[in-house]
C-alpha cells in the first residue's frame, strides 16, 4: 500500500504517543471528534489524545487511506487490544487546512454490505 499521505497526516501519525506535538498538528480552532464528544482548540485536542492513547493498551495499523479531494483524507486503522470488543476498525476522516488538520472525525468502519 502507498503510503504518501498529505503532510498534516504524516505529521499526525509521526506525533501519536506525544500529546502536545500532536495538538500542533491541528490549526488553532480545530477539533477532533470521536466517541460522539468534540474537543477544540490545542489544550482539548492535547487532553483528548493524552486520555484516549493511555485508556487501553492496544497496536494500531493503518490499513487503508483514501484521498477525497484537495483538502479531505481518509485513513483507516485496525486496532487491537484491551479495549470491549478487542478489535475495531476506524476511520479517520481528516479536513485539511494547508499543512495543519482543521478537523479530524474519528467513527468506527462500517463492513461493506
Amino acid at each position: 500500500m502507498d503510503h504518501q499521505h498529505p503532510p498534516a497526516v504524516t505529521a499526525y501519525l509521526a506525533a501519536e504517543g506525544d500529546a502536545t506535538a500532536l495538538a500542533a498538528c491541528f490549526t488553532p480552532t480545530g477539533g477532533v471528534n470521536d466517541e460522539g464528544r468534540t474537543h477544540l482548540g490545542a489544550d482539548a485536542v492535547a487532553a483528548w489524545h493524552a486520555g484516549a492513547s493511555t485508556a487501553f493498551e492496544y497496536t494500531s495499523t493503518v490499513v487503508g487511506q483514501e484521498r477525497l479531494g484537495d483538502q479531505a483524507y481518509r485513513l483507516t486503522k485496525h486496532l487491537e487490544g484491551d479495549f470491549p470488543g478487542g478489535v475495531v476498525d476506524l476511520d479517520h476522516l481528516f479536513a485539511l487546512d494547508g499543512d495543519r488538520i482543521a478537523f479530524l472525525f474519528i467513527t468506527v468502519r462500517q463492513a461493506a454490505s
